[in-house]
């Protein structure tokens, strides 16, 4: 090729170019990219998003404040048990010194707890303070230690509440997570990995979140949802807003790794309030039931109902004549409301029936046969009436954990005439078989058992080979067998 002609070519290359670029500013739409702008010099024309200096500065005394707030009410929380130190959960987030090859001994684990009441009630999650022989609380205003007892604690949503001898401390003001926004700013206040007082703030990403790791037979998993920085040690902690206002109980993480991957979960405090209040009250949660199995509708079944909002939930089985059977409701019915609560899933169904006890009537609103209706159902409790329930455990301290007999819900749900559950584990011979909170315990050597004082008689006398037989917390059933001295 002669060098004009290249030449030629490059020159009409160009001027192709040239026009192309002045074709394509003239047609496209003009974005400018805000986040290399300097906000107080914004651009003629384009998209633009301006956020001054005096929006920003006041999100910033938002959390300023939230932190001042908060920070001196939540506490930090060490505990030392002796059991099989296990590997770590990568939802539940605790953190503690554990043995690499596994080996039995002393195994000091680490949480967060928050002070609710000023002569030193704090609420923490069961998982922080499980198995512990010992909790020792730490205050972040005046570094003063405590040791802590457990008042009471709550399988079905992993709180936990205790107890330190102080008078005058500084506690957390309750907010109303019913009322939390998603989208709205919220502050995680805990100690993770070890680091007290530490900060993170994010916002409300969901709520009503059910993520299935509460182990127990009625767990109530309505989870909020932030993108706020919670990594092991932050369990029992508190999410606030920007008021410093408790909103939550951080809880769990959803992380393969055991740290923080963007994802987090708290106890709303609307069911915190009413498991303290019961746990002070009567050491015991007063759990109210409907008598009523629901599930979320899927894709499939909003279609087959006809279904075109995104409420209800779907009404599975009624226990007949219980409270729901005695209302009216039937099998395919859809629960759309309670007490006026817009209701989107299983895990807010659960969570608005958490807030009430035995005995209370609860509003029901209905989509059945084509129409809306309203009806009135009164709570039962797990034996079946509307009475308050007491606690009803027998303590072994040889064994080291308490006994109960099921309710007669309990006996229902898993087809039983009778069994013992076995909860509360602490250093004793029932940790030493490795024998699982909550288990239920059918047969001592093939031998039906009906109470919980011939059940420990039997544990505390066995010598020679012993078979234990049982359900576990989610239906199935197990066995442990070993030689006792």
């Amino acid at each position: 090729m002669r060098k004009g002609t290249l030449i030629w070519i490059i020159a009409i290359g160009f001027a192709s170019g040239l026009a192309g670029a002045f074709t394509f500013t003239s047609v496209a739409p003009r974005t400018v990219l805000v986040s290399a702008l300097n906000p107080t010099d914004p651009p003629s024309g384009g998209i633009y998003q301006e956020v001054n200096n005096s929006t920003r500065q006041g999100i910033a005394d938002n959390f300023v404040k939230a932190s001042q707030v908060a920070t001196p009410c939540v506490v930090f929380i060490k505990t030392v048990s002796n059991q099989q130190q296990q590997a770590m959960d990568p939802f539940f987030d605790f953190w503690s010194n554990m043995d690499f090859f596994g080996r039995r001994g002393p195994v000091t684990s680490s949480g967060s707890g928050v002070i609710i009441t000023a002569d030193g009630y704090i609420v923490t999650n069961l998982h922080v303070v499980k198995d512990a022989d010992q909790i020792e609380v730490i205050t972040n205003n005046n570094k003063h230690a405590y040791k802590a007892k457990i008042i009471g604690t709550d399988q079905s949503t992993d709180l936990a509440l205790l107890k330190i001898e102080g008078k005058g401390l500084q506690h957390i003001v309750f907010g109303n997570s019913d009322q939390l926004q998603i989208g709205e700013w919220v502050v995680a206040v805990g100690n993770p990995f070890n680091l007290t007082s530490t900060v993170t703030a994010g916002i409300v990403s969901a709520k009503g979140r059910n993520i299935n790791i509460v182990n127990s037979r009625f767990p109530i998993e309505s989870f909020i949802q932030t993108d706020a920085a919670i990594n092991p040690g932050n369990s029992g902690g508190a999410l606030v807003n920007t008021n410093g206002e408790l909103v939550g109980i951080n809880t769990a993480i959803a992380s393969n790794t055991g740290s923080y991957n963007g994802y987090g979960f708290a106890i709303p405090v609307n069911i915190v309030q009413k498991i303290v209040k019961d746990l002070i009250e009567f050491k015991e949660v007063q759990r109210g039931f409907t008598g009523m199995d629901v599930i979320d509708i899927e894709a499939k079944l909003a279609d087959k109902l006809n279904i075109t909002n995104n409420l209800g939930v779907y009404v599975q089985q009624v226990l007949s004549e219980g409270p729901s059977d005695e209302a009216g409701i039937k099998a395919g019915d859809v629960v759309i409301k309670v007490n006026e609560n817009p209701i989107e899933s299983k895990a807010m169904f659960d969570e608005q029936i958490s807030y009430h006890r035995p005995g209370d009537k609860v509003k029901i609103t209905l989509w059945t046969n084509g129409g809306q209706k309203d009806v009135y159902i009164k709570l039962i409790n797990r034996e079946g009436n509307t009475s308050i329930m007491r606690k009803n455990t027998v303590e072994s301290t040889t064994l080291g954990a308490d006994f109960q007999p099921l309710s007669k819900v309990e006996l229902d749900k898993y087809k039983l005439t009778s069994g013992i559950k076995i909860s509360n584990i602490k250093n004793g011979r029932i940790r030493s078989m490795s024998i699982p909170e909550e288990f239920i315990v059918t047969a001592f050597n093939r031998k039906p058992v009906t109470t919980a004082q011939e059940l420990i008689a039997n544990l505390e006398s066995a010598r020679g080979q012993i078979i234990i037989e049982g359900i576990y917390p989610n239906g199935s059933r197990g066995f442990f067998s070993f030689y006792a001295y």
